[in-house]
């Protein structure tokens, strides 16, 4: 037993033996010990941990809160290249409103004797009209819807040809009959018989986009919601 153990031992040197003078192909080491060897003849394999790097983070908080612990986060407002002097230019443009919308816009178009509701719907229905259309176009649809009483329940008893004769020649005048209609229908079933008071209610209503949405609540309810 022991001539065999003896024999495999010398084979295995002899193959190393072999295999070096044959210009060498070495047998593979096992990995540990090749790993070490490796570290051995190239210091810069070995790796070292990092030195762990500290990172300030800015919070921005919300509702008023304050968190003393964190860095305030400052945000650059974007502002109009010569906004100051496009301003001023636009003021003194507008300082003899002399334009059509002073004297026939939005708040000119209803009846001030009317009660409030009725007045806020005269408010909405003149810009629902004025989509599309000249000042003087709209004022002259108001004042003949006007001269027939105009309220949700006068609109509603008003067929469709009547409705577009009265209102013609505003842009999209088949459109705004249909829209007219749908909107009134909606207000008096779940506004009693009232406009909305808010942007987002307004602009569901049928023809109505937030332009006229922002107008009718500066006008309607006095209440500025946007430009």
């Amino acid at each position: 037993m022991n001539a065999g153990m003896r024999m495999v031992t010398r084979s295995r040197s002899r193959a190393r033996g072999d295999a070096s003078r044959r210009g060498g192909e070495e047998l593979p080491l096992p990995r540990g010990r090749e790993a070490a060897a490796e570290g051995r003849k190239n210091p810069r394999s070995v790796k070292h941990p990092r030195k762990a790097q500290r990172l300030h983070v800015a919070y921005e908080t919300s509702n008023g809160e304050k968190d003393e612990g964190a860095e305030s986060l400052e945000v650059p407002a974007w502002k109009p290249e010569n906004w100051q002097q496009q301003l001023a230019n636009i003021r003194t443009m507008r300082s003899r409103k002399d334009a059509p919308v002073d004297q026939l816009g939005a708040e000119h178009c209803y009846d001030p004797s009317a009660p409030p509701k009725v007045r806020r719907y005269q408010v909405l229905l003149s810009l629902m009209l004025s989509s599309q259309t000249k000042d003087q176009v709209t004022a002259g649809a108001m004042q003949r819807l006007r001269a027939r009483g105009l309220t949700i329940d006068s609109i509603l008893q008003t067929d469709d040809v009547t409705l577009g004769k009265l209102i013609y020649p505003v842009g999209f005048w088949r459109n705004k009959v249909k829209f007219i209609k749908q909107t009134t229908t909606i207000l008096q079933q779940h506004y009693n018989g009232d406009i909305p008071s808010s942007v987002a209610e307004l602009v569901a209503l049928p023809g109505v986009g937030p332009k006229m949405a922002h107008l009718a609540m500066a006008v309607a309810w006095d209440t500025v919601s946007g430009i």
